[in-house]
């Protein structure tokens, strides 16, 4: 080969590589690309979608405005409330990322359509007194700038990795478009009250039932010498208590604008489904256990139904109730536009809930992985034993509340679950006899039978069904952080500003929507 011929196959070689790293480069930025593209397209359908019912009445213009930005509250509803319904079941490995969206999608869509279908009064009318909005365009200045401040702010949070509560968020917006609308004298002061104490008790309750759950599956499963024959007797009683619960909290949350059921209906449904479950699933389980292994690993394949069909009923409620943070305001502002009042004893039309409903999916399959991987995996380790508790959790301490009337936010409780089944299990391992005593007769029996038994802490790592780590002492099993710390500072830090943030958009808002009228 000449000099010339390999001078030029060089660079032939280099402009090759070149081509290929700008591919490679375009082909990178074309995938980021691909969600918000995606996502604008669903605003534009949004805005299609409402032209055809409003074109040509009063305040169309309006409508199909207030129809994109409905629909784009929607979509950050999908992207970061719905995490906190399937995130542990897929950190648990209960469910792949596919099949949670899948899944999430469906009955999200299907809670919001069945069961969504009457507006918040709180947002219409509980919040701000609407005698004291004195025109129709105030009022749907109010509204729009509630549902734009909102929906910034609930992105923002999804972009930085806090779940937080869309309620919050709508509530907040409409306090401050309130505000700057009526005077600070026209906002129900007590309705914050009762936010404010959310933030506290939500998270506070969802942590401690979690906790006592796993406080039980641990005594009465876990750390018993024969893990199978107490996972017959305990396990259907468990799935039978979740069963049950979720009954409950499908009626009262979930079914509630549906069917009207009285305390007593709901309790007899509840304790109706407990026992056919309890009976069925003794079958089951007792199926399921024949010929597995005496080990923790045997006993996760128990909980995956049960988490399954969690996942799928926390969502359903989801999307019964939380439709009404998108919706709601858009509702409120069609019904103004057409003239009517502003009482919130107004209907949704059907294109309204088709809009909320499937924004809601949108959004969730388009940007939701994000938030599902942060509650289900980062926060803590989840397996299926600890997300059962989670998900149980989130459905009684939603029912208590209820029955003592007490202000919670699903959402808070769900994480809060979360950070209870980390921070008990940091507890539990320095500190529980009952684990201690099990790991010594566990030792006592591995020396019996092998004559070069391995460490007593390496047997501390792998029979707890914690991560496989090296052989660690016990100082350093009791130092282990086992709850990422930088998480409960940063979503905890998002929740209480949730209100302030959006008040303080919103007004902003207002004031841009008024000087432009």
């Amino acid at each position: 080969m000449t000099d010339t011929a390999k001078q030029f196959k060089e660079t032939l070689d280099k402009d090759l590589g070149k081509f290929v790293v700008v591919g490679e480069a375009t082909s990178s930025i074309a995938r980021v690309l691909v969600a918000p593209g995606l996502g604008l397209l669903f605003l534009a359908l949004s805005a299609i979608i409402a032209s055809f019912f409003v074109m040509g009445e009063p305040g169309s213009v309006v409508i199909i405005a207030a129809a994109a930005i409905g629909g784009y509250m929607a979509l950050n509803i999908g992207a970061n409330d719905v995490a906190n319904n399937v995130g542990p079941a897929v950190g648990a490995k209960a469910l792949t990322m596919g099949g949670a969206l899948a899944i999430a999608a469906v009955f999200e869509s299907s809670g919001a359509l069945i069961a969504g279908a009457e507006v918040m009064e709180t947002v219409a009318s509980g919040i701000v007194d609407p005698a004291a909005v004195h025109t129709s365009w105030a009022f749907i200045s109010l509204m729009l700038a509630a549902l734009i401040s909102s929906a910034l702010w609930v992105n923002l949070a999804t972009w930085i990795g806090a779940p937080v509560s869309t309620t919050h968020a709508v509530v907040g917006g409409v306090v401050g478009s309130g505000a700057a609308a009526a005077g600070v004298a026209a906002v129900q002061w007590s309705m914050l009250g009762n936010i404010a104490a959310s933030w506290v008790i939500s998270p506070v309750l969802g942590g401690l039932v979690a906790a006592l759950f796993l406080w039980f599956i641990k005594s009465a499963i876990i750390y018993q010498d024969d893990k199978i024959a107490a996972a017959r007797r305990w396990v259907p009683f468990l799935v039978a208590v979740m069963a049950g619960a979720f009954t409950a909290y499908l009626a009262t949350k979930g079914l509630s604008r549906v069917i009207d059921l009285s305390g007593l209906q709901i309790g007899i449904c509840g304790i109706t489904v407990f026992v056919v479950v309890w009976l069925w699933s003794r079958a089951s389980v007792k199926r399921q256990s024949i010929g597995i292994e005496n080990r923790n690993q045997s006993l996760r394949k128990l909980f995956r139904l049960p988490l399954i069909c969690s996942a799928a009923l926390l969502s359903f409620a989801h999307g019964a109730n939380d439709v009404a943070n998108a919706i709601g305001p858009l509702a409120a502002i069609v019904n103004a536009a057409g003239g009517g009042s502003a009482d919130g004893s107004f209907g949704i039309p059907l294109w309204v809930m088709v809009i909320g409903a499937a924004g809601i999916s949108v959004g969730l399959v388009l940007f939701g992985p994000k938030l599902i991987r942060m509650v289900g995996e980062q926060i803590t380790k989840l397996n299926p034993m600890r997300a059962f508790c989670v998900a149980l959790s989130a459905a009684i301490t939603v029912i208590v509340a209820s029955w003592f009337g007490l202000p919670v936010s699903s959402t808070h409780i769900a994480v809060g679950a979360v950070f209870g089944v980390g921070f008990f299990r940091e507890w539990y391992t320095a500190n529980s006899s009952r684990r201690r005593s099990y790991l010594e007769r566990k030792i006592e029996r591995t020396r019996a039978e092998r004559v070069n038994a391995p460490e007593q802490d390496e047997i501390v790592a792998e029979d707890d069904g914690e991560e496989k780590l090296p052989p660690i002492s016990r100082e350093e099993i009791a130092r282990r952080k086992l709850v990422r710390r930088a998480h409960v500072t940063t979503i905890g830090t998002a929740w209480v500003i949730t209100v302030p943030a959006s008040a303080g958009l919103a007004a902003l808002v207002f004031y841009l929507l008024d000087a432009l009228a």
